[in-house]
């Protein structure tokens, strides 16, 4: 039986528990409002230590408490410690913070600020050594998290300041933001963030803005712009964050530009070889410690540029490029070899390579290979170019690839047409044998040579010959320079069975009576018939010899003997036509290459043919001026070349004539410029200076 007593005994129970609560709570909020909760003071540092983990110190006055339904929090010298490993002690320190804090957000996660007043705030941001945490996160999350800010109503924030660490990157910044007032959510105004840094041992400053901090404040998507100055080169950062500190795979569009490239990206480490002003822009992806720029497009110098670039900031710094170039300006390919662009534009090559250290009248460059940092990244790079723009070079279709691993340096494969030719070339630096051993190794297929040589002065109509070539060395240097001036190997150029013209076409066969009889009778269009030809030198110690020179044409066999010294740049050849049929006139006498690379000249007025001029006048004058002209007289008995050994490249030790004897013209692979291939003691002297730079 129903007891409506027991029932009535149960609800006065239950009210009187529900009043006692009631009455606790209000008693705990009337304590805590009185006393503004300032005795929790210990209890609040010990709960919120445990929680983060992290040791939290009130230094000055400390409130907490409904007021009357929001929680008020205030403290002065607010501080909360970094984990261990941090290089400073404290992760945020605060002169003081008052705010008003929504109570069921902090049920649900979602922290609500009704107001915020920060003075002298100061965040210390950093990453440890492997980038496996953070100081701002709290439980230990291997990676990190992102850094997140609460929904906050109306603040008022001053003097706040931020550091940031990142030992990977060797990123350091100090970075001020503007003073911040916002009322309902709202800031109203782009928020300004000024600093300065060091990115590895590269200081740079920062100017940025959040350009939607109303969006920021309520934890949605945030507009930044950011312009970073750096060794002399301008960054300008584009983009919207899901958060503030969050650029995780978001693409964040780039634009960059200044006086050098290299100076760029030597600020993390990365040597590329020097360019004119730039101005590249595109679109920069972080995926972990991957950065990934596309759509890349600008210029350099006056040469185009379009592709993609990877950047892997791992243990070592890894580069991975395809590039594109439409047309390449031949003083930007300048630095490939060690010169300066602007110094070759407006002064020329012999400047650029005084600018390297190289001596007077000299074109090699002296320019040292950058070994250290070379040894200290990796790089893989395909670039193809469309084609050269240059007054006398007709180069096109280049494609490059480039493989830097540890130190060695491979250029291979590059090829490239030229003059309707192809040119195929592997070239090795490798910087991890002290000093760098070099090797070159350039083939040219068969090109036409009037084409490759128009710019020169030969003419493309009416000449059909082609010549085919390869250059194989090898050197111990760290520049252009110090690796020829010491290499071995052989150089050789062929040149088959074709015709060549030129305006002074008799001067090409070094013929000068049949010069002066074509030249008065008119008949120099007439081509050059070449038979076979070779262009040949051994290098040895950086001296190349002549093994050999020689050209069958149809009238004349010429012979080359003498060399050329990579070391000092000087040349001492001496060149000779002798014809096959008889010549009124001939000097029959070498004519000199001297001079250096720079600045070549020729030396007609030979020892020999001033001799015969001698001959001739005394002729002259004790007999009849007809016997003087015997001096000058060629009988035509050179020797047809066989083509079979010239056109194999071959030494001078096996060149024959066409009935089979071995030659006794072409010298024996020495710089002996004399036809026994014997080097006199005034000359070996003399050549001695010119080559060896020994005075």
């Amino acid at each position: 039986m129903h007891d409506p007593e027991a029932g009535r005994r149960k609800r006065r129970i239950l009210w009187r528990v529900l009043g006692g609560i009631v009455v606790a709570l209000f008693a705990v909020w009337l304590v805590l409002f009185v006393t503004k909760g300032r005795f929790l003071k210990s209890t609040f540092e010990s709960f919120v230590g445990g929680q983060t983990h992290r040791k939290v110190t009130v230094g000055g006055d400390f409130q907490l408490y409904f007021a009357p339904f929001r929680i008020k929090f205030y403290a002065e010298d607010f501080r909360i410690a970094n984990p261990e490993w941090a290089s400073r002690p404290d992760l945020f320190v605060a002169k003081r913070i008052d705010t008003r804090i929504a109570p069921l957000s902090l049920l649900f996660g979602k922290r609500r600020m009704y107001w915020l007043d920060l003075a002298d705030g100061s965040a210390d941001l950093e990453w440890n050594a492997a980038h496996t945490a953070n100081t701002w996160t709290f439980d230990g999350k291997k990676g990190g998290k992102p850094l997140e800010f609460p929904r906050i109503d109306v603040a008022t924030v001053r003097g706040t300041t931020v550091r940031y660490v990142d030992p990977r990157m060797r990123v350091l910044a100090d970075l001020k933001l503007e003073d911040i007032t916002s009322t309902d959510a709202r800031i109203g105004k782009a928020v300004g963030v000024t600093g300065k840094g060091r990115i590895r041992d590269t200081p740079f400053t920062l100017v940025a803005q959040l350009l939607s901090p109303d969006a920021t404040a309520n934890r949605g998507q945030n507009k930044l712009t950011g312009r970073i100055r750096a060794a002399g080169n301008v960054v300008d950062v584009a983009g919207t964050l899901p958060s503030i500190a969050d650029i995780e795979n978001v693409p964040l569009q780039v634009a960059a530009r200044g006086r050098n490239m290299s100076e760029l990206l030597g600020i993390i480490g990365v040597a590329i070889p020097n360019t004119r002003t730039y101005r590249l822009r595109g679109q920069m992806v972080k995926d972990g410690d991957v950065y990934t720029f596309t759509r890349i497009r600008g210029v350099a110098g006056k040469t185009d540029l379009a592709g993609k670039l990877t950047i892997t900031n791992g243990e070592r710094v890894h580069l991975d490029s395809v590039l594109t170039t439409k047309s390449l300006d031949i003083v930007d390919a300048a630095p490939f070899i060690g010169y300066n662009p602007d110094i070759v534009e407006a002064k020329g090559a012999v400047a650029a390579a005084a600018a390297t250290g190289a001596a007077p009248q000299r074109i090699l460059p002296e320019a040292a290979l950058p070994v250290e940092t070379m040894r200290a990244f990796d790089a893989d790079l395909k670039w193809t170019i469309g084609v050269v723009r240059s007054r006398n070079l007709p180069i096109s279709n280049i494609d490059l690839t480039l493989d830097l691993e540890r130190g060695r340096l491979a250029l291979s494969p590059l090829t490239f047409a030229m003059a309707r030719g192809n040119v195929a070339s592997d070239t090795v630096f490798d910087t991890r044998q002290r000093p760098s051993a070099v090797t070159y190794d350039i083939r040219l297929a068969p090109t036409p040579m009037g084409r490759l040589l128009k710019g020169y002065g030969l003419a493309e109509s009416g000449t059909t010959g082609t010549i085919k070539g390869r250059i194989q060395l090898a050197g111990r240097g760290d520049s252009v320079h110090d690796s020829l001036a010491t290499s071995q190997g052989r150089i050789a150029f062929v040149m088959p069975q074709g015709t060549l013209w030129t305006r002074n076409v008799q001067l090409a066969e070094l013929d000068l009576g049949t010069f002066v009889q074509k030249m008065f009778e008119g008949k120099l269009e007439k081509p050059v018939e070449v038979n076979c030809g070779l262009l040949a030198f051994t290098v040895r110690n950086g001296i190349a010899a002549a093994d050999p020179i020689l050209i069958d044409t149809s009238k004349n066999v010429i012979l080359g003997r003498g060399g050329f010294s990579f070391r000092t740049e000087a040349m001492d050849l001496a060149f000779r036509a002798d014809g096959k049929k008889f010549s009124l006139f001939s000097g029959q006498s070498p004519v000199g290459l001297k001079g250096y690379f720079s600045k070549p000249s020729l030396d007609i007025i030979s020892d020999q043919l001033m001799g015969r001029a001698g001959i001739g006048l005394g002729l002259s004058l004790v007999a009849t001026p007809l016997a003087g002209v015997l001096a000058f007289v060629d009988v035509g008995d050179a020797k047809s070349a066989a083509c079979g050994p010239i056109l194999s490249g071959a030494r001078a030790s096996q060149q024959r004539t066409t009935k089979g004897e071995k030659r006794d013209d072409v010298g024996n692979g020495t710089t002996a410029t004399a036809e026994d291939g014997k080097t006199g003691a005034g000359q070996k002297k003399d050549q001695r200076k010119k080559f060896l730079g020994i005075f």
